[in-house]
């Protein structure tokens, strides 16, 4: 039988992590990784480490392996544009460095080799279909899945002694606690009746105190991504029974340790976060695109989506100066085309969220086909889409996006009246009007 491991910190456990990648592939380990989607937004950061962490520790229920890899489903590069994550990351007492990324896994040209399929596992969290290069690759291989967007059929019902989670709520986050919440309990009663966490060698006087610390650091991970998700439990769109136990549940983690509950606010805590999160006047527009971006293929058809946390006129804006140009619109669009056309994209959205004059918050939607197929798709979802998206034309005489039959392009830019739809929503709408696969 295969021993659960040690408990330790949050910061021991990822290097221990990074350390099993290595061993895995040079002896032809077993490995079992938990990944989440390829935005890899502060949710499916803090889905995969707190179920890696939590099950490496806990009592194992397979033979497969008793460690589990939290895999940010990002380079490393990618780290850098997330402000969020470097706001976030001393509050649990971890740094980028420990963070594992898909620069740690062999490159793909290699990696079949390096981790044959058969040796790995994977459990997806915050999405249930695993994408890209490591989809062809691993798909067969899903083992479990704990997810909050629509269910895309994907993985198999039946995943034994993993989870099969696919139901709403405001923050992936929350189902993985619900989920995993005896086992933590556990976990931590043991390791405090055990002297095993005082012999980690943290300075604290003694093992209650030491595991008292390290569960509200892994806390705090959790709870940045719930308040951040449903903006601090305030969003009566997205807040769900399951968002309100899970933060009930970590803040009751955080007060069981006098260091850092002294000094936590819900308040304080989430405009810290959120603040940061919205800082992205120092990246480029490029990467601004790509900070949050998603992809599918549906049919023939490959759809790609950016979600950015600033308005239409502020990426216009920003465009313009990097260009040079006094044409903000005709910088802002070319930009557009460029990051389509590197990924090869049928079909293009980008959509924007941010804050009125008013105080309202308030959401754009643009769409761009780049051909005959893909016109037809996005016209079918400006049809289907309008009323339960709210969809209303968007002008200013300034900056005229909308364009019909160039070349066989179709572009057209929205005001999303209906703001409680997100790309969870939105997504599934653009994919069904592109056709089944």
């Amino acid at each position: 039988m295969t021993m659960a491991l040690p408990r330790n910190s949050l910061r021991g456990f990822l290097v221990q992590a990074k350390a099993a990648i290595r061993t895995a592939i040079d002896k032809r380990q077993r490995i079992a990784f938990v990944i989440g989607n390829e935005s890899a937004d502060l949710d499916s950061l803090t889905c995969s480490i707190l179920y890696a962490y939590v099950q490496s520790m806990a009592p194992p229920r397979n033979d497969f392996t008793p460690l589990y890899i939290p895999v940010t489903n990002i380079p490393r590069s990618g780290l850098q544009l997330r402000p969020e994550f470097l706001a976030l990351f001393p509050h649990a007492n971890i740094e980028s460095q420990h963070i594992i990324t898909l620069d740690d896994l062999p490159d793909m040209s290699v990696i079949q080799s390096k981790l044959p399929p058969e040796n790995t596992k994977w459990i997806l969290v915050d999405h249930n279909a695993l994408q890209g290069q490591l989809g062809k690759i691993y798909s067969d291989r899903v083992a479990g899945v704990i997810d909050h967007h629509e269910d895309e059929n994907k993985v198999r019902k039946d995943t034994g002694s993993e989870p099969h989670v696919i139901m709403k709520a405001g923050s992936c986050t929350s189902l993985v606690i619900e989920n995993c919440q005896a086992s933590w309990d556990l976990l931590s009663t043991s390791a405090m009746s055990s002297g095993a966490a005082h012999a980690q060698g943290d300075s604290l006087s003694d093992d209650s105190a030491v595991v008292s610390l390290w569960d509200a650091q892994v806390a705090q991970l959790g709870l940045a991504s719930i308040l951040i998700d449903t903006a601090n439990l305030q969003s009566k769109d997205k807040t769900t029974e399951h968002d309100i136990r899970a933060v009930e549940y970590l803040e009751a983690k955080i007060m069981t340790c006098p260091r850092l509950s002294a000094q936590y606010t819900r308040d304080n805590f989430f405009k810290e976060i959120d603040s940061a999160k919205r800082d992205i006047g120092g990246l480029k527009l490029q990467d601004i695109l790509r900070k949050d971006y998603k992809e599918w293929e549906q049919g023939k058809l490959r759809l790609g989506i950016s979600s950015v946390v600033k308005p239409i006129a502020f990426l216009q804006e920003k465009a313009g100066k990097e260009a040079g140009s006094q044409s903000l619109n005709k910088a802002f669009l070319r930009a557009l085309q460029k990051f389509a056309e590197v990924r090869n994209l049928d079909v293009y959205a980008v959509m924007t969220t941010s804050t009125s004059t008013e105080g309202q918050f308030q959401r754009e939607l643009l769409v761009w086909a780049f051909n005959h197929q893909a016109k037809s798709a996005a016209v079918k979802f400006a049809s289907n889409a309008k009323q339960e998206l709210g969809l209303e034309d968007w002008h200013d005489s300034n900056a005229e996006v909308h364009e019909d039959d160039e070349d066989n392009h179709w572009r057209k830019l929205w005001w999303q009246r209906n703001v409680e739809h997100s790309r969870k929503r939105v997504a599934p709408m653009l994919r069904e009007a592109m056709g089944k696969e």
